[in-house]
């Protein structure tokens, strides 16, 4: 299926469209944009690497960070903010050589369907393996990725093995969470959890963290999970963000720190204050999804933000 574009946008509103509900629109990257709306808020998801750009509930501030306007942000490549989908393979465990969080993030992505009710918003996109992706990746397969507005955001990322070899991926959502600044964001729901600290990998991955986890050291953790359920306290902001997943067997906590300023020139000075992430993944040092051929895995996180002390 061609990959849309930005002259694309009025025959997507007139095939999967409706007036403030689901409107595409043109974005400078040259691949169009959908914002989906309703009563519960308002979401904005870029066809180019089928990323979340924002999410606003009604009432409340933006949940994800974005360090610039979406337009503002170099055309084709990796985005820091909003949600990325991270597929076939998490950070830098590709092939020598491969762009970081797999190739997913890096392509258009076509419409599959939408769908819209009283309580609910939604969008099917899909990307399928070319001859463009077996250059990176020489595997086939076919992603669907569902993005759906209600009291929450729920994404759903299915991928299924359409070859007739198997083969063996690491994923993730990649979610930056805004924060009014990161030494008052605690993350609930590690508690008992076996954790790598990705700045110190020689003391292995099978210590055990206790209590609440404050993310004020700059790096990664990577929590493996028992519970799918967790909250992102922002003391700033006074408000928690619950976050369930299922597909995941990790949770990875992360946030680079003020050398990042250098490191990635979108954050600015002090854009890596902002934002929090908590990404649903499955990585090493955990064993990759295997898929064989026919085989289908499903990735799913729902995101809810609430006023702090609201949640259960």
């Amino acid at each position: 299926m061609k990959a849309p574009s930005n002259s694309d946008c009025a025959d997507l509103n007139r095939r999967f469209g409706a007036p403030e509900r689901i409107v595409f629109r043109p974005s400078k990257h040259g691949v169009p944009i959908v914002v989906l709306a309703n009563k519960y808020g308002t979401a904005e998801v870029a066809l180019f690497g089928a990323q979340t750009i924002s999410y606003r509930p009604t009432g409340n501030q933006p949940v994800l960070y974005m360090p610039h306007p979406y337009d503002e942000t170099p055309a084709g490549e990796e985005i820091h903010g909003g949600i990325p989908v991270c597929w076939p393979w998490f950070a830098r465990n590709g092939a020598p050589g491969s762009k970081l969080h797999g190739l997913a993030r890096y392509a258009a992505w076509s419409v599959r369907g939408t769908e819209y009710s009283e309580d609910l918003t939604e969008i099917r996109l899909g990307l399928l393996s070319s001859a463009e992706t077996r250059k990176a990746w020489p595997y086939d397969f076919d992603l669907e990725l569902t993005v759906s507005v209600s009291m929450k955001l729920t994404l759903c990322l299915t991928a299924k093995n359409t070859g007739d070899a198997p083969f063996a991926v690491t994923e993730g959502f990649h979610p930056y969470f805004l924060v009014r600044e990161r030494k008052g964001a605690t993350v609930r729901g590690v508690d008992g959890c076996a954790f790598l600290d990705c700045s110190e990998p020689e003391k292995g991955a099978e210590r055990v963290w206790t209590g609440d986890y404050a993310p004020v050291a700059d790096g990664s953790k990577v929590f493996a999970v028992a519970k799918h359920e967790h909250v992102l306290l922002d003391s700033g902001l006074k408000r928690a963000i619950a976050l369930v997943s299922r597909g995941n067997s990790q949770l990875v906590v992360w946030n680079p720190g003020p050398d990042s300023a250098g490191r990635v020139a979108e954050f600015g000075e002090n854009g890596w204050n902002r934002f929090v992430c908590v990404e649903p993944a499955t990585i090493p040092p955990g064993k990759p999804l295997e898929l064989a051929p026919g085989e289908e895995h499903k990735l799913v996180m729902a995101i809810q933000s609430v006023p702090e002390g609201a949640q259960n």
